[in-house]
């Protein structure tokens, strides 16, 4: 049986998760728009989902807006802020090191007239805050930093960046897909405008997100149509997905502290292992301002496309950084802020760990990569 190791691209749906979503499917299906009994009844189930999503990040139920998932919410928060305070300015703050889902959204706007300036990050992967102070004008109106990276796991000093953006006239935003369920997330605590989330990193379905906008900003709304979501939103509420979201949340919140110590003992247990079987690597990233779920390592002796394929061969699935762009042979962008042009931009694989994970299964991982290099390390003195 094959080990999956790409927890950060994708996680398998909780089975509390499927019980919830399924009783919805079947007993509650209702167009929660409807006034009838059917319809009063799904949409019992979507407010209390909103209160309980609310709940848990700290926040008002009416900054709580559902989503087909992240990609949608960063679209939304960042097309919608830029265009609403387009008189204010038109000057926008992102980094290099951000999700697909924010680059190429700033990227479209550029090409609609807006300048972006896109920070540096050191080889950490940690935004230069003294790089954001100075880049901060008077006609800036959004900044936009992910919470932690997606594919090397750095987290971003949201507290730090959070002090230098309220001194300015912009908005805050953080896409904290690969936060939730690693560390706590109180928008209150961290002052943040706008926050972005996605179930399926949680143990939740695919298909579905929320997006935490704080009462008072600015912000166009970019889908049109029926008024759900408080006009905030057009389109029929998936119901039984969203119940599916609150449940994995729900449960991420409550079982994290335990789940960070036994994934903290996985990403030990597979650093020293590799190590003790002298198998050169290095670690991609800071070892202290990380989350514990994303490793990121370069392998020098070998590149990743033939690293990917004879672990898939074994059974081991990882892969060389974001879903959205692992069938690519492009660089990681991440790795290429980060290093420049060092050969671990394209020798470098990540393996993101879970709770389901077991030291047997860390164990076996060890194993197949000592086999690869060891195979290579022949071939090489032939």
């Amino acid at each position: 049986m094959g080990i999956y190791a790409d927890y950060a691209a994708t996680t398998p749906v909780k089975p509390q998760v499927i019980e919830a979503m399924m009783s919805i499917y079947q007993h509650h299906y209702g167009n929660p728009s409807s006034i009838h009994t059917q319809g009063r009844d799904a949409r019992h189930y979507l407010d209390t989902s909103r209160r309980e999503v609310a709940r848990i990040l700290n926040a008002e139920p009416s900054e709580i807006i559902f989503t087909s998932g992240a990609t949608e919410s960063n679209n939304t928060v960042i097309k919608g802020i830029a265009q609403a305070q387009r008189d204010k300015g038109k000057h926008l703050i992102t980094s290099k090191i951000e999700h697909h889902s924010v680059l190429h959204v700033f990227e479209l706007l550029e090409k609609q007239g807006f300048e972006v300036t896109y920070l540096d990050v050191d080889e950490a992967g940690r935004v230069d805050v003294q790089q954001l102070k100075e880049a901060l004008r008077d006609d800036t109106t959004l900044v936009s930093i992910m919470f932690v990276n997606n594919e090397v796991g750095t987290m971003q000093p949201i507290d730090e960046i959070q002090e230098i953006v309220a001194q300015s006239n912009a908005y805050f935003h953080t896409d904290a897909v690969q936060a939730v369920g690693h560390l706590p997330i109180d928008v209150k605590e961290l002052a943040v405008d706008a926050l972005s989330l996605t179930a399926h990193k949680f143990g939740g379905p695919k298909g579905v997100g929320a997006l935490y906008i704080k009462k008072g900003t600015h912000i166009h709304y970019q889908q049109q149509g029926g008024e759900q979501e408080t006009k905030r939103r057009a389109g029929t509420e998936n119901v039984p997905q969203i119940v599916g979201l609150t449940e994995a949340l729900k449960l991420a919140d409550s079982e994290r502290d335990a789940h960070n110590i036994h994934i903290a003992l996985l990403k030990e247990q597979l650093l020293v292992g590799l190590q003790d079987r002298a198998i050169p690597f290095e670690l991609n990233g800071s070892m202290i301002e990380t989350t514990n779920h994303i490793v990121n390592l370069y392998f020098p002796f070998i590149d990743v496309e033939t690293l990917l394929t004879l672990l898939d061969l074994a059974g081991i699935y990882v892969s060389s950084g974001s879903a959205c762009t692992a069938g690519s042979t492009i660089p990681s962008h991440v790795l290429s802020a980060m290093y420049g042009d060092d050969a671990r931009v394209t020798r470098s694989v990540r393996i993101s760990l879970n709770e389901l994970m077991t030291k047997d299964d860390i164990n076996r991982i060890i194993v197949e990569i000592q086999k690869i290099y060891l195979k290579f390390k022949e071939e090489e003195h032939a």
